[in-house]
C-alpha cells in the first residue's frame, strides 16, 4: 500500500521556541523541534517531561464527587456492608477492578468483583449484574470503566436499595445516572486538571483519595501503578500529563518487580528482566489479558491479576495463553473470510467504507478483524455478527476521520451504540442492516477527505545520518514512554544506498537487513520488515529515501544504533 509522507515544518513562532529551547537545554535543534511539537516549550515543562515525579500527580479530591465517593466507601466499610467491584471486560476494566479490589480487600472480607459477560450482557452495567448484586446482598457497587450512561440500570438498582459509585472516563450524556457519586474527568461540570485518564486511572485516583482520607501513605496504592500502566497502554489514551507520570513509574515496576499475575504474563511473553515498553504491553501483554473476555470470561483475567499464589497464577496464566491462541486462530480465520467476502464485492473498490455482516463470526474478535481490514484497505470499517437476537458490531476508523459521527448519523437504526472518534460498538435489528450499510457509506463518502483515504506517515524531521549520534539516541530514549500524543519520533533521510552488505532475511526472505551509506560516507544499519520488493533495486545501487524510527539493537551483549524502517521510496520518486 502506497503511503504519503507528511513532513512537519515548524512555523515562524515555533522556530523561535526551538532556538530558545535548544539554548536553554543545550540540545541540538532537531531534539528541540521534537519537544516543541509535543508542547514542551520551556525549561520547566522539559524538566517535568524528562523527569516525571509522583509528586506531579494531582490532588484526587479536585475531581467532582470524589469526597462523596470516599465518604460512601468509608461508610460501607464502617457498617460492614458488602461491596461489589464492577468493571468492563476489556483490559482497562479488569485492571481497574484489580486495583480497587486489591486495596479494599485489606480492609474488608465483604468484597467481591463482577465482570459482565460479553455475549449475554454486553458492555457496561447490566440489569443482570444489578440482579446479581441484589441476590447476593451487596449494598454498594463501585462501577469502573463503565456506567456513565447507565441511567436505566442505576435507577433499577436504586429501586432495590443498591447504591452505585461510578468511576468512568468516557464522554457522558447530557443527563447523568442518579448514582451516589459519579467520578469522570470528562464531566462538563468537573474541573479536574487532567481529563485523559484511563478507566483504571480514575479507579486509581479513587483509591488514592481513599488512602488520603484514612491517613494511609501513598505506598499503599503506588504498587498498583503496574496495572495502571497496562491500562494506559491497552486503552490507547494519551501519554501526557498524569498518564505519562503513572506510565513511567508503572513501566519501571513492570520491568523490575511486577505483581505476581503480571509476572506470569511477562514470563509467558519472554519479557521478564527486560525494559518493558508501551509497545510490549500493546502487542504482548494486553492481547493475552483481553483474550479471556473474548473467548471465555474476563473474570479469569481478574483472578490472575489479584492472585498471590505462584502455582495458581501459573495455571491461570496457562489457561489465558490458551485463550489467546484460540483468539488468534479466530482472528486469522475470520479475517481471511472477510477478505474473501470483500474480494467478491465488485462495488467495494468504489466505496469509501467497508461494512461486513456474517452471523456466524465470533463476537469477541470482530473489533480486531475490523482493524486488520483497515490495515489492508484503509477505509472506515464496521464488522457485524449476531448475538442475543441482535446484530452486533465493532467499528474502527482511519486516522483523523470521525467515525463516531458516522455512527450517530444512523442512530435511529440502532438499538445501542457507544464509543469515540476512532472506535465504536453498536447493535441493531437484522432488518436494519441493509439501510445501515447504505447510510453509513453515504455519510463517509460525503465527509471523508482525499488525504484521509491514504495512509500517512507523519514525519517529525528530515535529517542526515551524521545527526544520529549516541548522545542523540540517549536523549530520544529519555522521551519514553511513547504513545498517543507522544509518539516515537519518525525521521526521513534522502539518497541512501547499499554499502555492500544488505541482505534478505526471514524464513521467507521477506525482510531486508540494510547496510546503508550516504553521499558523505556516513554508514548505518537498518531493518526493513516486509520490504523484500525493494531489494533488487537497492542491491543494484539505486538511491533510496528512508522513513524510520531510531532504535538500539542488542545482539550477543553488543548494542548498536539501528534504524527501524517504516517505508522506502526510490529517491526522486
Amino acid at each position: 500500500m502506497i503511503k504519503r509522507w507528511s513532513i512537519k515544518h515548524p512555523s515562524a513562532e515555533e522556530e523561535i521556541l526551538i532556538a530558545k529551547l535548544s539554548h536553554e537545554l543545550n540540545i541540538n535543534d532537531v531534539l528541540a523541534r521534537l519537544l516543541v511539537y509535543r508542547n514542551i516549550t520551556d525549561y520547566e515543562t522539559a524538566r517535568q517531561y524528562f523527569n516525571p515525579q509522583l509528586s506531579d500527580l494531582h490532588d484526587p479530591f479536585l475531581m467532582k464527587h470524589m469526597k462523596k465517593a470516599v465518604k460512601r466507601i468509608n461508610k460501607a466499610l464502617g457498617n460492614k456492608e458488602k461491596i461489589l467491584v464492577y468493571g468492563d471486560y476489556d483490559v482497562d476494566g479488569i485492571t481497574a477492578v484489580a486495583v480497587v479490589y486489591t486495596l479494599l480487600r485489606k480492609f474488608t472480607n465483604n468484597l467481591d468483583y463482577y465482570i459482565p459477560d460479553r455475549d449475554t450482557e454486553g458492555y457496561g452495567i447490566s440489569l443482570k449484574g444489578v440482579d446479581y448484586a441484589e441476590a447476593n446482598g451487596f449494598g454498594l457497587v463501585i462501577a469502573l470503566d463503565c456506567g456513565i450512561k447507565a441511567r436505566k440500570q442505576v435507577q433499577y438498582a436504586n429501586q432495590k436499595g443498591i447504591d452505585f459509585i461510578i468511576a468512568d472516563h468516557h464522554n457522558p450524556a447530557q443527563k447523568l445516572p442518579k448514582a451516589k457519586a459519579i467520578l469522570d474527568p470528562k464531566r462538563l461540570d468537573c474541573h479536574y486538571p487532567y481529563d485523559e485518564l484511563s478507566g483504571c486511572g480514575v479507579g486509581f485516583k479513587l483509591m488514592q483519595a481513599f488512602c488520603e482520607s484514612n491517613g494511609l501513605d501513598f505506598e499503599h496504592i503506588s504498587h498498583c501503578l503496574d496495572l495502571v500502566a497496562v491500562s494506559i497502554a491497552s486503552d490507547i489514551v494519551p501519554i501526557t500529563g498524569e498518564n505519562r507520570v503513572m506510565a513511567h513509574y508503572g513501566l519501571k515496576q513492570l520491568s523490575s518487580k511486577p505483581r505476581l499475575g503480571l509476572r506470569t504474563i511477562l514470563e509467558s511473553a519472554n519479557l521478564m528482566n527486560k525494559d518493558i515498553s508501551i509497545s510490549d504491553i500493546v502487542f504482548k501483554v494486553g492481547p493475552r489479558l483481553n483474550a479471556s473476555g473474548r473467548v471465555c470470561s474476563a473474570k479469569e483475567a481478574v483472578e490472575l491479576l489479584i492472585s498471590s499464589d505462584y502455582e495458581h497464577a501459573q495455571l491461570k496464566c496457562a489457561e489465558i495463553n490458551e485463550y489467546n491462541l484460540t483468539r488468534r486462530d479466530l482472528d486469522k480465520s475470520i479475517t481471511e473470510e472477510a477478505l474473501i467476502t470483500m474480494g467478491l464485492d465488485e462495488d467495494l473498490p468504489n466505496k469509501k467504507s467497508t461494512v461486513l455482516y456474517n452471523p456466524n463470526w465470533h463476537k469477541g474478535v470482530i473489533g480486531i478483524v475490523a482493524s486488520r481490514l483497515i490495515e489492508k484497505h484503509h477505509k472506515p470499517t464496521v464488522v457485524l455478527t449476531q448475538s442475543n437476537g441482535l446484530v452486533t458490531g465493532s467499528a474502527r476508523s482511519v486516522p483523523e476521520f470521525d467515525l463516531y459521527s458516522a455512527v450517530i448519523s444512523c442512530k435511529d437504526l440502532l438499538e445501542t451504540f457507544g464509543g469515540h472518534k476512532f472506535a465504536a460498538g453498536l447493535s441493531m435489528k437484522e432488518e436494519n442492516v441493509p439501510e445501515f450499510k447504505r447510510r453509513f457509506e453515504a455519510y463517509v463518502a460525503e465527509h471523508i477527505t482525499d488525504e484521509q483515504q491514504i495512509p500517512t506517515l507523519d514525519i517529525d524531521a528530515e535529517i542526515t545520518l551524521d545527526r544520529i549520534t549516541p548522545s542523540f539516541v540517549s536523549i530520544l530514549k529519555r522521551m519514553r514512554p511513547f504513545g498517543p500524543e507522544n509518539m516515537k519520533p519518525l525521521f526521513a533521510t534522502r539518497r541512501l544506498k547499499d554499502a555492500g552488505y544488505s541482505s534478505l532475511v526471514g524464513a521467507g526472505q521477506e525482510h531486508i537487513r540494510l547496510n546503508l551509506i550516504d553521499e558523505k560516507g556516513n554508514k548505518i544499519n537498518a531493518i526493513a520488515f516486509n520490504q523484500a520488493k525493494n531489494f533488487n533495486y537497492i542491491k543494484n545501487g539505486g538511491f533510496i529515501d528512508l522513513c524510520y524510527h531510531v532504535e538500539e539493537n542488542t545482539f550477543k551483549e553488543r548494542t548498536s544504533i539501528q534504524l527501524m524502517v517504516k517505508d522506502i521510496k526510490e529517491s526522486g520518486a
